[in-house]
């Protein structure tokens, strides 16, 4: 999940043209996109999925995996597909919440968490899709370990996005942080540090790169594209298999009443459909790290990361 927008934007409708951060997605989140299924019924005796018209909100409804995923939806499940397409990664969870949506899946676990504790809401996580790496750039160092002392670092200056880019610099060994740092880890938890981090908005951390004001940057996916940063200048990244990353798998989100339906956990099952695979693959230039976790775990993780939000004071 990356960048929010001040002002909410109304969704917008339309059918899929065929699935980050996620997700949202913006989710981040980190991310992002949105699924709601229009009247849930159970499936038949036989174990057949009952026809039905699915909704499902998403940040970027035109990337073409999704219109493999609406169509295998049709073949596989029956049930037919609507998108719901948001620009504002602060709309999905509470359309959800207002029953307009009955899944999302814009954003990341850290999101959902972050959402639930200030918004006094429950929804819950009830499928993994993937967890896009964050890393830090450099276009004049290799290693981290190159940086001189005097070194300036920027990293994104949102709670979302900071807390991460603090957890990457302390695993490359820039920074230490306070207890070993959170998902809500900020700078003022920075104990030692080997260089200078500097805190600027999400959007401007590659142009802050390749400006030379900053000689590294902890950059977000979509802006690193955007910037057209070389791969090879992306010199370290946190591990999508480590402890730190976990918080940011990104998920379908669903009501807590709805979370143990079960066509709406074969639609978050779906999406780990090879041919869908091979498009979120193509649409994020092969960073996607594709993570399948139970909904049990998932909802393990985000009770532990809301227990982190809480004492964080958020």
């Amino acid at each position: 999940m990356s960048d929010q927008s001040d002002q909410p934007v109304l969704p917008t409708r339309k059918r899929s043209r065929w699935p980050w951060l996620a997700a949202a997605a913006a989710v981040v989140v980190a991310a992002g996109v949105v699924v709601a299924v229009v009247a849930g019924q159970d499936d038949d005796a036989d174990g057949a999925t009952k026809a039905q018209t699915v909704r499902i909100g998403v940040a970027d409804a035109s990337a073409p995996y999704w219109k493999t995923y609406t169509d295998l939806a049709k073949q596989k499940l029956n049930v037919t597909v609507e998108l719901v397409n948001f620009s504002d990664y602060s709309q999905p969870n509470p359309a959800l919440k207002q029953k307009q949506l009955e899944l999302n899946q814009f954003q990341h676990i850290q999101y959902l968490a972050n959402y639930n504790v200030t918004a006094k809401d429950d929804l819950q996580p009830i499928g993994s899709t993937a967890v896009y790496p964050l890393p830090l750039y450099s276009l004049k160092y290799k290693q981290a370990t190159d940086f001189p002392a005097d070194a300036k670092i920027a990293i994104p200056n949102d709670a979302i996005n900071q807390a991460r880019g603090l957890l990457v610099l302390q695993a490359a060994g820039l920074v230490t942080l306070k207890d070993g740092g959170s998902a809500f880890s900020s700078t003022a938890d920075v104990q030692t540090k080997k260089v200078e981090v500097v805190t600027l908005d999400a959007s401007q951390t590659a142009g802050a790169l390749q400006s030379g004001s900053v000689v590294g940057a902890i950059v977000n996916n979509n802006y690193a594209t955007s910037a057209k940063l070389p791969r090879d200048a992306a010199i370290f990244q946190d591990d999508p298999a480590g402890e730190s990353a976990a918080p940011y798998v990104n998920i379908f989100t669903a009501r807590a009443a709805d979370k143990d339906n079960p066509t709406y956990l074969k639609l978050a099952d779906l999406y780990h459909d090879p041919s869908v695979e091979k498009g979120v693959q193509e649409e994020n230039g092969g960073t996607a790290v594709l993570r399948t976790v139970s909904a049990a775990d998932l909802q393990a993780l985000l009770k532990k990361v809301q227990d982190q939000a809480v004492a964080a004071g958020k």
